[in-house]
C-alpha cells in the first residue's frame, strides 16, 4: 500500500505540474494593473509615438542648459531664450531667408567622390555615405533661387553637418554653380558660410577651390552683381582665408566663431591668453572685419534692405 500512496502522489505531482506549465502559457506577457483590465479596455492604450519622447520635445541650451520646448524653439529659429544661435541645416535656412519660405532648389553638379583613394580610420567613401545619409545633402552646398523682400537672389548655404562644412571639389563645384546661376538670371548672390576649411581627404584638390571659388567671385563683381556673406557659426580656415572674407558686405550671426585658425592653437603657439570674445563675430565687428552682427530673426530684413540698394544701383548705373 505505501508503494500505491506514492505512486499516487507522484502522479498528482506530476498532474499540478502539467497545469502550472499550461497556465504560465496562457498567462498574458503583459503585467502590472493595466494588465487586469478587461481585453478591450487594454486595446485602447496606444504606444507613445516616437516624437513624443524627451530627447525629441526638449532641447538643452547649450549657453545655459535650459531646456527648451521644441515647438517654441523653432518659433524662434532655433535661438535660445538666451540668445544663443544654433546651427540650423539649408532646408531651414532657406524657409527663414526666403519671403513665405517659397524657393527654388537648384542642385549643385556632382564632382569625383574619391578622387586620391584616401582611407584614415575608415575610407573616405563610407564617410560621404555616412554624411549624406545624416544630411540628406549630397555634399555640404545648398544652393537655392527666391525673393528676399521682393528682390530675386541666389543663395548658397554651407552645412556644417555635413563633414564639417569641409570645402573640398564637391562643394567648389557647388560654389562655382551659385555663381553662374546668379549670373545667369542677373540676380545678387548671397552665401551663408559655415565650414572648419579645407576636406583634408582631398588633399591639395581642397586647397585649389580656394583659387577657384575666387575667380568666381571676380565674374560676379565685373557683372556689377552683389555678393553677401553672412558668417555663421563656425566659419574658418580656408573658407575664411577665401570667398567667406570677399563679400561686398559681410554679416555676422551673434556669437558665430569666424577665423582661420582656432583660439585654442593660437594660445598654445603665442603663449598668452587671448581677449575675451576674440574671433567672435562681435569682436570682429568692433574691429572692422565683420559689417554688422545681424540676429536671425532680422537678417531678411537687413538682407532684403541692402540687396534692393544694391541692384536699384546696378540698374540705374545701367540705364
Amino acid at each position: 500500500m505505501a508503494r500505491d500512496d506514492n505512486s499516487e502522489q507522484v502522479r498528482g505531482e506530476q498532474i499540478r505540474t502539467e497545469q502550472a506549465k499550461t497556465e504560465q502559457v496562457a498567462k498574458p506577457k503583459s503585467s502590472g494593473w493595466l494588465s487586469k483590465l478587461r481585453p478591450g479596455v487594454r486595446k485602447t492604450e496606444a504606444p507613445r509615438p516616437a516624437a513624443e519622447t524627451t530627447d525629441d520635445l526638449w532641447i538643452k541650451c547649450p549657453d545655459t542648459g535650459e531646456l527648451i520646448y521644441r515647438p517654441d524653439h523653432e518659433a524662434a529659429l532655433w535661438v535660445t531664450p538666451s540668445g544663443f544661435h544654433m546651427r540650423i541645416g539649408p532646408d531651414q535656412r532657406f524657409r527663414y531667408t526666403f519671403d513665405d519660405g517659397d524657393f527654388e532648389r537648384i542642385a549643385a553638379p556632382t564632382a569625383p567622390d574619391d578622387p586620391l583613394k584616401f582611407t584614415d580610420q575608415k575610407p573616405y567613401v563610407d564617410r560621404l555615405a555616412a554624411a549624406r545619409k545624416a544630411t540628406g545633402e549630397r555634399d555640404a552646398m545648398a544652393i537655392a533661387f527666391g525673393k528676399i523682400k521682393a528682390t530675386s537672389a541666389v543663395v548658397l548655404v554651407q552645412d556644417f553637418a555635413f563633414l564639417g562644412g569641409s570645402l573640398g571639389m564637391s562643394a567648389g563645384e557647388g560654389f562655382i554653380a551659385a555663381a553662374r546661376e546668379a549670373l545667369k538670371r542677373e540676380a545678387p548672390l548671397v552665401a551663408f558660410t559655415a565650414s572648419g576649411g579645407a576636406r583634408m581627404q582631398e588633399g591639395t584638390l581642397s586647397l585649389m577651390q580656394m583659387a577657384r571659388t575666387t575667380l568666381a567671385i571676380e565674374e560676379l563683381k565685373q557683372a556689377g552683381l552683389p555678393y553677401i556673406v553672412v558668417l555663421t557659426d563656425p566659419t574658418t580656415g580656408g573658407v575664411t582665408a577665401s570667398y567667406a572674407m570677399l563679400g561686398d558686405i559681410q554679416f555676422g550671426e551673434p556669437g558665430a566663431l569666424i577665423g582661420f585658425t582656432g583660439p585654442r592653437i593660437i594660445e598654445q603657439t603665442i603663449r598668452e591668453t587671448l581677449p575675451a570674445g576674440f574671433q567672435r563675430s562681435e569682436y570682429l565687428e568692433d574691429k572692422g572685419i565683420v559689417d554688422a552682427v545681424v540676429p536671425r530673426k532680422d537678417l531678411p530684413d537687413r538682407l532684403g534692405s541692402v540687396l534692393s540698394v544694391l541692384m536699384a544701383g546696378r540698374a540705374s548705373k545701367a540705364a
